[in-house]
């Protein structure tokens, strides 16, 4: 292993990790609930919403980095899946909120662990069915 590899892995490392960071962010600002605020007073529903949310779009990183050989590319591509899944669990809080008569934000912010599970593997699905198609 060389020089060159190593700083590699630091930019791709410090890239993903600043990228993740703002995904997560603006993640926070589509729910009905201030995220970290819910974290720090100990909401374990949200607390697990938040974590499946980072794994999942680690993981699309993760293959992201792995298939491209541009980081600008992989990065990308992160922020293109993040915006899909976005976009479709906004779609599944409505329809479950219609069909099922759950309301996963509400849930999610009264503490209701399942709520926030549900939340998050919604996120954890979309990010395998997107790095099946990387």
């Amino acid at each position: 292993m060389d020089f060159n590899i190593i700083k590699g892995i630091l930019v791709w490392t410090g890239s993903g990790a600043i990228l993740l960071f703002v995904l997560m962010f603006v993640d926070s600002l589509f729910t009905k609930y201030k995220d970290f605020e819910e974290v720090k007073a100990g909401n374990m529903a949200v607390t697990s919403r938040l974590v499946i949310k980072l794994l999942s779009q680690g993981y699309i990183l993760s293959v992201s980095i792995r298939t491209s050989n541009n980081l600008l590319e992989a990065l990308v591509v992160s922020i293109v899946s993040f915006l899909i899944l976005l976009v479709l669990e906004a779609i599944v809080r409505v329809l479950m909120r219609w069909w099922a008569k759950l309301d996963l934000d509400a849930g999610t912010q009264q503490g209701k662990v399942g709520y926030g599970l549900f939340a998050g593997t919604l996120h954890l699905v979309g990010a395998l069915i997107i790095t099946a198609c990387l």
